[in-house]
């Protein structure tokens, strides 16, 4: 699929956990492209992913819709739709959906590689694409993107 320029979600895998999807839609494998990765999280409601880090990458969040909280070194607030998060590498993190919806966010790494490292978790469960996670799909321990 490498080197496409339009990338819906049916054209990949999903990886599903215990909290919620994501659906890395731009990834060196999957457009070409190599100097980022940019992808959709859907955190359940009440669900979210431990403090962690990026060590080699920068990371991008842009709430597309619902509302979270979410900590950034020593800081934490509560974050909504239209509103970015930058995590420098090398800075703890972590995000919680505290409405009732999904919580919805754009994921950028740059450079690329968390991604791939989530892939392969033993917590993360590969769906492949044009499929539809389900709850069968999903584990029981919570991990970070």
């Amino acid at each position: 699929m490498s080197g496409t320029h339009f990338v819906e979600p049916d054209d990949v895998e999903s990886l599903a956990f215990d909290w919620g999807v994501l659906k890395w839609l731009h990834t060196p494998d999957v457009t070409g492209g190599d100097r980022f990765s940019a992808g959709v999280v859907k955190l359940e409601p009440g669900k979210g992913h431990e403090r962690h880090t990026h060590p080699e990458s920068d990371e991008i969040l842009y709430v597309l819709r619902g509302e979270g909280r979410q900590e950034v070194d020593e800081e934490t607030r509560e974050i909504a739709a239209g509103e970015l998060v930058f995590v420098p590498e090398g800075v703890e993190h972590g995000t919680v959906n505290t409405g009732w919806e999904p919580l919805l966010l754009l994921a950028v790494y740059a450079p690329p590689g968390p991604e791939a490292q989530l892939r392969e978790l033993p917590e993360c469960e590969v769906v492949p694409a044009g499929e539809l996670p389900t709850a069968e799909n999903a584990t029981s321990s919570e991990v970070d993107p």
